[in-house]
């Protein structure tokens, strides 16, 4: 595999690319955070599949004059929804990454490979034990993209 230097033609919803733009790859914000409200389930042929319930949590702002809020997350499990978008070819991969200063603030996800293109990009993001705060928009993960085959 070969990782693709520009990755910018494969993103859609870009919030400030002069901020995002990292050596060989991009990095995510956060657009929606998720509650998980209720078990998901699988099973080996995915007929009985089910994605957990959730429930979206609203950020609030500090002061009423703040242009943006903040979600206030205690310790647990929640989806996070980036604002960006894959745009991928066939022979495309992206490797998602969390930053580093999302583990020094308290929180992680897992490392991933996908080639979901075209739909929201999604996150199991797991805080821990003293809670983690985010702001609209922040960069908690890395985004590199690599040719296939």
């Amino acid at each position: 595999m070969q990782r693709i230097a520009d990755v910018k033609p494969f993103l859609d919803g870009i919030i400030h690319w002069d901020t995002q733009e990292a050596p060989g790859g991009a990095d995510l914000t956060v657009g929606q955070v998720f509650r998980l409200t209720g078990p998901g389930q699988l099973d080996f042929g995915g007929s009985e599949f089910a994605a957990a319930s959730r429930e979206q949590m609203r950020p609030r702002k500090m002061q009423p004059q703040d242009d943006y809020g903040w979600w206030r997350l205690d310790a647990g499990s929640y989806i996070v929804r980036y604002n960006e978008q894959l745009n991928l070819g066939e022979q495309q991969v992206a490797h998602i990454t969390p930053l580093n200063r999302l583990v020094q603030a308290g929180a992680h996800h897992p490392a991933i490979r996908t080639d979901a293109t075209g739909q929201a990009l999604e996150m199991l993001l797991t805080v821990g034990s003293a809670g983690c705060h985010l702001k609209e928009n922040c960069r908690i993960s890395r985004l590199e993209i690599f040719e296939a085959g």
